[in-house]
């Protein structure tokens, strides 16, 4: 009877453990790597076509920290630590469009809720990238 006890004890520990590490996720965003395995596939998949490498569309290049900050012809397209001011953000949910800016990324759909939601849990926790992803 107290080896039962004392398994299932730990295992209570193991899954505290495992719960707290779920809940940690947005702790997790004021560091680089998520930047890398969270937030820059995003960015791959629907902004880099027209706002990184050759192409900066607008004057904008999503592939630098500097390039974030220091925006485009409207502005900066992230403001660490506020999403609500974040153009990238607004743009991504579709609730910034102008007549010049139409919602991000154009010619497809909405991008999906649980992708934005971590692009704005990345601004929230101060944009943080690597050092080689943060200088262009």
């Amino acid at each position: 009877m107290r080896f039962v006890l004392a398994g299932v004890a730990v295992a209570g520990y193991v899954l505290m453990g495992l719960g707290l590490r779920s809940a940690g996720v947005q702790e997790n965003a004021s560091r680089p790597e998520f930047y890398t395995t969270k937030v820059e596939p995003i960015l791959q998949s629907n902004c880099y076509k027209c706002h990184a490498g050759m192409f900066h569309r607008g004057g904008l290049n999503l592939k630098t920290r500097d390039g974030m900050l220091h925006g485009g012809h409207h502005g900066a397209a992230v403001v660490p630590g506020d999403p609500a001011k974040s153009l990238l953000v607004l743009l991504m949910r579709h609730e910034g469009s102008t007549d010049e800016l139409g919602p991000m990324p154009p010619k497809k759909p909405k991008m999906s809720d649980a992708d934005i939601a971590v692009v704005e849990q990345w601004v929230k926790a101060g944009a943080i990238m690597p050092e080689a992803a943060a200088k262009p």
